[in-house]
């Protein structure tokens, strides 16, 4: 899907207004890039538009949460330690939260093989752990979006233990496990495509996924809870936190 996309040029001029006007009124919350898009897809090395969009974050002192899949946000390393030190955080986060930067990196799996028919254009695996790494050794507060799971791919109970352990040992600070949701009959829908690669690489899990998605979004609720049980018993099991907060509430 990379392959089309719609560049927001002005998008720094229009975001500072915006932030200016907030900053004025004192109303610092937490920016998210990017909830929708990935903010370090690859044609950020040509337009740099995450990077101007983080010097106004800077300037005007908000805090910021990053999700991404790039290890491209090792390059902006200097301007998130500025914003780390300078931002303002929300007075109903202070109590709760310490950082001013938070650094999540998305994952559906751990494996570069299935990484490639899943996320093509994206990090591989292997080297977004090793950005993982790098962020937590840099006091950056890091974590996983674990999601979306793929069932009978990503989801077993060996797929997990696998990713949960690795997870531990780098010392995340938080992880977001969360199952698969696709949308769309289009071309170029998730679900189409998800579909699409399914028959294509695993063949015999085609029928079951047409199943699971073929009363809505997402997978029916024997399925979600199921899942569910086995994400909780890893998340205690390996003493790992679904919360970005650092102190108690």
């Amino acid at each position: 899907m990379e392959e089309k996309l719609s560049v927001k040029i002005n998008a720094p001029e229009i975001l500072e207004k915006q932030l200016k006007n907030r900053a004025k009124k004192n109303q610092h919350g937490i920016i998210v890039l990017a909830s929708a898009t990935d903010p370090y897809l690859q044609v950020e090395k040509k337009y740099e538009l995450t990077r101007r969009v983080l010097e106004l974050i800077h300037t005007y002192r908000f805090p910021v949460h990053i999700i991404t899949k790039s290890d491209l946000v090792l390059r902006d390393f200097d301007l998130l330690e500025k914003i780390n030190r300078d931002a303002i955080l929300p007075l109903d986060l202070q109590s709760s939260v310490k950082h001013r930067v938070f650094i999540t990196f998305s994952f559906s799996t751990i494996d570069d093989a299935v990484g490639k028919i899943f996320e093509p254009g994206a990090t591989l695996p292997s080297k977004r752990l090793i950005a993982l790494q790098e962020t937590l050794t840099a006091k950056f507060h890091s974590g996983v979006s674990l999601m979306p799971l793929l069932p009978y791919i990503t989801d077993s109970d060996e797929q997990l233990e696998l990713m949960f352990q690795n997870f531990q040992q780098l010392g995340v600070c938080y992880i977001f496990p969360a199952s698969l949701t696709l949308f769309g009959d289009g071309m170029y829908d998730s679900k189409t495509l998800m579909l699409s690669a399914v028959q294509k690489h695993y063949p015999a899990l085609a029928e079951k996924y047409k199943k699971l998605f073929s009363y809505g979004y997402s997978p029916p609720t024997w399925y979600s809870s199921a899942l569910q049980k086995r994400i909780e018993r890893m998340m205690q099991k390996y003493q790992l936190k679904n919360t970005l907060a650092q102190l108690p509430l």
